[in-house]
């Protein structure tokens, strides 16, 4: 099919299977999926057969496959720098769960590679393309809220059972940082531009796991005077919100980051007015990401901003590491 995209998986991770490969086949007019890789010929195998694919035992059997495209990774952080590297060398396309990697030096020279050879990478902040992120950007523009003074966003969730979860493996970039952390520091730059800093920050490291499991930051423009207060980790009571404060009201949402398809989310807005809820229709922020990349792809349109969003989001997350352990 003319501009369709061959694109592999490499790791059968929850997310892959649950999220990211069915809203590959549900795109069948831009995506071909041209198989999943496990580093184990059992995992590969089941993955493949419930997704009627091809099964690669290893991720460089995909890579090296004259088919591919694309790839999407879901593996642990810790191995992101290796497989884009080998991707990106092979020019295969890359989305990448984030983070993007675990330095700030490794996505400057990822970044770099994909920059020269003008391939795609991006970090799969799904949630960028949901239609609630939409209509709140509207209601901020169109001055709803009046002038916008600040900007509070939480994700965070309950510890996991099992110890040996790969966000408890330091040597896997485990952390809470790199996971929930990724995402309100990604949302507060969309509401308060590019020119920030962070001016505070904290981490609380668990002994144990010797991990990040909770922390915060205060980010500021450097320009202006608008700010954004910043808190996650998985050692929490469930909280996926977003707060947009203004000199006339405020918005809020309470599951701006992981909606799933067929939920409905809420926008509250609240004025001198009264309080409004706005229902949002439902939406598949999955399928929308993947019909960027796909975008992306085929016209090379955009590939510039994301490589900038790229170095900023590295930029903010090690200025949250540099300005914790300073502390």
């Amino acid at each position: 099919m003319e501009n369709s995209v061959s694109i592999g998986v490499l790791g059968c991770a929850n997310i892959a299977q649950r999220s990211v490969i069915p809203a590959i086949l549900a795109l069948s007019d831009q995506f071909v999926l041209e198989g999943v890789a496990s580093r184990t010929e059992a995992t590969a195998q089941a993955c493949a057969e419930e997704f009627n694919t091809k099964a690669y035992v290893g991720y460089q059997a995909l890579i090296d496959s004259p088919k591919l495209d694309a790839v999407y990774i879901p593996l642990p952080n810790a191995l992101h720098t290796e497989w884009i590297e080998k991707a990106l060398q092979q020019n295969i396309h890359v989305l990448v769960e984030k983070s993007l990697a675990c330095s700030f030096q490794d996505v400057l020279r990822l970044n770099q590679l994909a920059k020269e050879k003008r391939l795609v990478l991006v970090e799969n902040f799904q949630f960028r393309f949901h239609r609630q992120l939409s209509i709140i950007k509207q209601l901020v523009n169109e001055g709803t809220i009046g002038e916008l003074r600040c900007v509070r966003s939480s994700f965070g969730f309950p510890p996991f059972p099992d110890k040996e979860n790969i966000r408890y493996k330091q040597e896997l970039g485990g952390g809470a940082l790199l996971d929930a952390g990724a995402y309100p520091v990604k949302i507060a730059q969309m509401f308060l531009g590019d020119d920030l800093e962070v001016k505070a920050s904290s981490l609380h490291v668990d002994p144990e796991t010797n991990v990040d499991i909770w922390g915060g930051a205060y980010v500021q423009q450097f320009s202006g005077t608008l700010f954004a207060e910043l808190a996650f980790g998985f050692d929490h009571h469930y909280q996926c919100n977003i707060e947009l404060w203004g000199s006339k009201g405020k918005l809020s949402a309470n599951r701006i980051f992981t909606a799933p398809p067929g939920f409905a989310p809420e926008i509250l807005l609240e004025t001198s007015d009264g309080v409004e809820r706005i229902t949002v229709d439902q939406d598949n922020h999955f399928k929308n990401m993947l019909s960027h990349v796909h975008r992306l792809i085929t016209t090379g349109n955009g590939l510039d901003a994301e490589y900038e969003q790229n170095i900023r989001q590295a930029q903010l997350l090690e200025q949250v590491k540099l300005k914790a352990h300073a502390g």
